[in-house]
């Protein structure tokens, strides 16, 4: 095996510094400012310069998008990025409170600071910040990489089976990419998305399964798309693992690592061909080939396993400089730094999500004291940045389609499409006024977000159920008090492939048992346990619970609206979506939500939300991972 020194030095930081110190105070100097000329002025720190984003989920519209007040870190996270809140959050950056950054970074005054500093993100946006970065640099020095979960996300992704953001993605001049969500459209769709990106999509940990690669059906299918899906027949791997970049007369590796638990996390029939994990010990085989066939000037690892697990990644493999990651959607503005077991160090970082933040690496590829590293990721600002007129007319293009085809909405064969659908432009259907807003409405928070109230409260009406149950998926932009909810709002929170509803008796022991296990991939010491979301949501019971015990042990109480506590042995009429298994056949959750904001709004035309289901916490009053929050603390 042959090493490589890491570059993992802040350039203008003493070597024996505190990292987070350090770069602080260079982001406060450079990048702490609230006009375009300051904030955007980047030059190039060093000879090569990477662009990441990450977990855009197919918003191509500015949008807003409020942080969490609660992302608890249990046991050894606690206190650590990413789990810091608001203040806490702040202080670890040196950031002002107040500022367009905290807005950027926190729920803090969210709403006030959105009416002042406006929406971000917008592929338009974006398109002019690349631009700008990359004339700073000189375009020939310049990488850009995104960590997946760029397809997936609204409405027009799911009507195009996510073909509208590969021609973002083209159009974006994204080199390098890995996945998440792109592996829940069917698996023949996600080839032909592949094939038709411009850039590369890469995954080390992904495999065939062997009992695919001896059936003709999978070697046509991967013949129909000029062979993706398989790069490797002798090892069983679909797609390439790693690549190798000249980039300035440098060498620079690129390992992809989608997200691990897709085929737990999301319906293995859209992938039945294909296993997916963290797979250590084959990542450390790859990099000690890669650097001994390719001797790399750089090596970063594009990663999709959230930043808990690449944390944990970071200190168990040598020889990786720089994690860029995504899945948990931690907008971080100091990168982390960890030890490696050779001595070494690898900087971890993650660019938030929704398109709000752009990661910008700049290396300086010197021999050993001038070799070093600066990091800023950047807040897309709607009002300090101009719209990129070609991805203008792309995004206004895509959203003139007419809605034609049901079969892309869902897998019941006899789900009928909404009559508002039929025959309109993509355009005219989002842009739909259903009801106001009574508060923000936000998703994002470990246990509960006044959007996620009002699904669960659209289940509970159309199902007449006792109890509503609703996943913690962390994508979903937010709604201002008071402003109308359209069904593009709608769609940003629900649009996926398995939007189907159910309704159906469960036993209290399934019910906590579901609920158990979805904490368990939450709050399970092991990091790499972990599945990234967030706990299920709830209307119509209260529990408390207590994230420090183990599985099983995390619910110590739970009961009905009328106090009757939630028995192993009880019946209980239970409706929920986002089913991974067999599928039900239920009306789709956008439409239920959809027809509820119409039929229950008041004559005022305002929708109000009459309760919100808090779960009680046990042990984290003192958390920095959870601040302002709404129900009880014990």
């Amino acid at each position: 095996m042959t090493s490589r020194r890491s570059f993992l030095k802040l350039i203008g930081a003493a070597a024996t510094g505190s990292l987070a110190a350090e770069y602080a105070h260079l982001w406060q100097q450079d990048a702490f400012a609230e006009t375009l000329d300051q904030l955007y002025d980047l030059p190039l720190a060093g000879e090569v310069r990477i662009l990441h984003t990450t977990d855009i989920h197919a918003q191509l519209l500015p949008i807003y998008f409020r942080e969490p007040n609660v992302n608890l870190g249990i046991g050894s996270a606690e206190g650590k990025l990413p789990h810091r809140v608001g203040r806490a959050l702040l202080d670890s950056a040196d950031i002002r409170a107040g500022t367009m950054e905290a807005y950027a970074f926190t729920y803090l005054d969210f709403e006030a600071n959105a009416r002042k500093y406006g929406r971000m993100g917008g592929v338009a946006n974006l398109a002019t910040l690349y631009r700008l970065l990359r004339e700073q640099a000189g375009a020939e020095r310049v990488l850009t990489l995104d960590g997946g979960d760029l397809w997936q996300g609204s409405a027009t992704s799911l009507w195009t089976r996510g073909r509208d953001m590969v021609e973002v993605s083209n159009l974006l001049g994204i080199d390098i990419m890995t996945g998440h969500w792109e592996f829940t459209y069917h698996q023949h769709e996600t080839l032909s998305n592949i094939q038709a990106f411009n850039g590369e999509f890469i995954a080390q940990n992904v495999r065939i399964k062997e009992d695919s690669l001896f059936e003709d059906a999978y070697f046509e299918m991967a013949g129909e798309f000029n062979g993706i899906g398989l790069y490797d027949e002798d090892n069983g791997i679909p797609f390439k693992p790693y690549t190798i970049r000249d980039v300035a007369g440098y060498r620079i590796a690129v390992i992809g690592q989608a997200f691990p638990r897709t085929a737990n996390a999301n319906p293995q029939g859209f992938i039945p061909d294909w296993t997916f994990g963290i797979r250590e010990d084959e990542l450390i085989e790859l990099i000690d080939r890669i650097n001994d066939d390719e001797s790399p000037d750089a090596l970063i690892l594009l990663s999709h396993n959230g930043m808990d697990v690449d944390l944990k990644l970071a200190s168990r493999v040598n020889g990786i400089d720089a994690i860029l990651g995504g899945h948990t959607h931690d907008g971080i503005p100091v990168p982390v730094e960890v030890s490696t077991p050779d001595g070494g160090s690898c900087l971890v970082t993650n660019a938030g999500t929704n398109g709000k933040f752009v990661g910008v690496l700049d290396i300086r590829l010197g021999d050993g004291s001038e070799r070093g590293v600066a990091y800023h990721l950047l807040p897309i600002f709607d009002s300090l940045l101009e719209s990129d007129p070609d991805m203008s007319r792309l995004v206004s293009s895509i959203r003139s389609q007419i809605y034609q085809d049901s079969v892309v909405e869902s897998r019941a064969p006899d789900h009928k499409v909404h009559p508002a659908r039929l025959g309109a432009r993509y355009d005219d259907i989002l842009s739909e006024k259903l009801a106001l807003a009574d508060r923000t409405l936000y998703r994002r928070g470990n246990f509960m977000g006044t959007w996620d109230q009002l699904i669960c409260d659209a289940l509970v009406h159309e199902y007449d159920a006792q109890i509503a149950l609703s996943p913690g998926f962390r994508w979903g932009t937010t709604v201002l008090e008071g402003e109308w909810i359209t069904m593009e709002d709608v769609m940003t929170q629900t649009a996926m492939t398995y939007g189907e509803t159910y309704v159906q008796e469960m036993t209290g022991e399934t019910l906590l048992t579901i609920l158990e296990a979805v904490a368990d991939n939450l709050f399970d010491p092991d990091p790499y346990l972990q599945a990234g979301g967030d706990m299920a949501r709830v209307s119509g019971m209260h529990y408390s619970f207590d994230p420090s015990r183990p599985l099983l042990e995390r619910i110590t109480e739970a009961f009905l609206d009328s106090g009757e506590s939630i028995t192993a042995d009880g019946a209980y009429t239970v409706a929920g979506w986002g089913v991974v298994g067999d599928y039900p056949d239920g009306r789709l959750i956008w439409d239920i939500v959809r027809d509820y904001l119409v039929s229950e709004r008041g004559d005022d035309n305002v929708i109000r939300i009459p309760k919100m289901y808090h779960p009680t916490l046990i042990g984290v009053s003192n958390n920095p991972g959870i601040k302002d929050y709404e129900g009880v603390l014990i």
